[in-house]
């Protein structure tokens, strides 16, 4: 089973218009609501490419309930903490015209401290079915530092491997415990590690930072169209991105962490699960909603995806 958890979940609204106006009136032809946040995005695509997954993290208020009953219809195992605050709601904004996907994000709050042992306790109770631990998205504010950290140290004491996506002090904290695969994009590890990422020679060191000699075991950094540059720390493998007709990109970066983690599950090595990694995240971008993916996509785009291996 693979658990996904995240600290900052959301009802994510997404309207679409066939054309928006700024500064007027707009009435949208269509709009849906569903479970989202990073970890849930995941757990979603988890689910939809066939393998067992279960959601947990924060919830609170009304949303808390919105959330489960939501799951629950998608039949979606999840096991959350309640918190106090309630539960954020985030809204996407799809101007077909344009071909445009913009994202209004609500903030999460601080949750109570205690929150943070009961979070653990219920990682622990999943870790004896557990085959791999995903961790995802920013810590709310007054989170401490080290909770990614502490959850792959708990994964590690049951033989239980991490992916890790996340950015700044949680992150370089995660790959000085060595989680198995850390999973930033091309900002977040550059602003976490402080260099220059804007070359391919930037991400490079980057990713030597993060990986070695002390750091996480495998670092996968995505660049958007620019694909995707793998290391264990002394090899470099780059990943195509296949070209599609963006919908919407919202939510691709959770959709290739549920991809990877499929693929590990599968037994796939780190260099090979990134191509079904890569394909889940392009699907991704081709529905409204994020992290709703259709299987056929999947499918039809590993076919277009390829691995190369880089110059040391």
């Amino acid at each position: 089973m693979i658990v996904c958890l995240g600290t900052t979940p959301a009802v994510q609204r997404v309207m679409t218009f066939d054309r928006l106006h700024v500064d007027g009136v707009n009435r949208a032809r269509s709009v849906s609501q569903s479970a989202s946040g990073k970890s849930l995005n995941v757990t979603r695509v988890v689910h939809t490419l066939g393998e067992d997954a279960i959601a947990t993290g924060f919830v609170g208020g009304d949303s808390a309930a919105f959330i489960r009953k939501d799951l629950d219809a998608a039949g979606i195992k999840h096991a959350f903490v309640e918190v106090e605050p309630t539960t954020r709601t985030c809204v996407t904004v799809i101007d077909e015209g344009a071909g445009t996907a913009t994202e209004l994000i609500e903030e999460s709050k601080q949750v109570e401290q205690e929150a943070w042992g009961r979070l653990l306790d219920k990682l622990e109770s999943l870790m004896v079915p557990a085959t791999r631990l995903v961790l995802s998205g920013t810590l709310p504010p007054g989170a401490p530092q080290d909770f990614y950290a502490n959850c792959v140290r708990m994964s590690q004491g049951y033989g239980v491997g991490a992916i890790v996506d996340a950015t700044g002090e949680p992150l370089r904290l995660a790959a000085a415990v060595k989680a198995h695969v850390m999973k930033p994009n091309r900002a977040e590890i550059g602003c976490t590690f402080g260099v220059d990422t804007s070359t391919e020679a930037g991400v490079r060191e980057a990713i030597q930072r993060m990986v070695a000699p002390c750091g996480a075991e495998w670092a996968v950094v995505t660049m958007g169209g620019e694909g995707v540059v793998v290391s264990n720390g002394l090899n470099f493998w780059r990943v195509t991105v296949p070209q599609v007709d963006v919908v919407s990109p919202i939510g691709s970066g959770d959709a290739f962490a549920a991809g990877l983690a499929v693929g590990l599950e599968r037994s796939q090595p780190v260099n090979e699960a990134v191509i079904l990694a890569t394909a889940c995240g392009s699907a991704n971008a081709l529905t409204p909603v994020p992290g709703f993916v259709r299987p056929e996509d999947v499918e039809r785009l590993q076919r277009a995806i390829t691995v190369t291996t880089l110059s040391s």
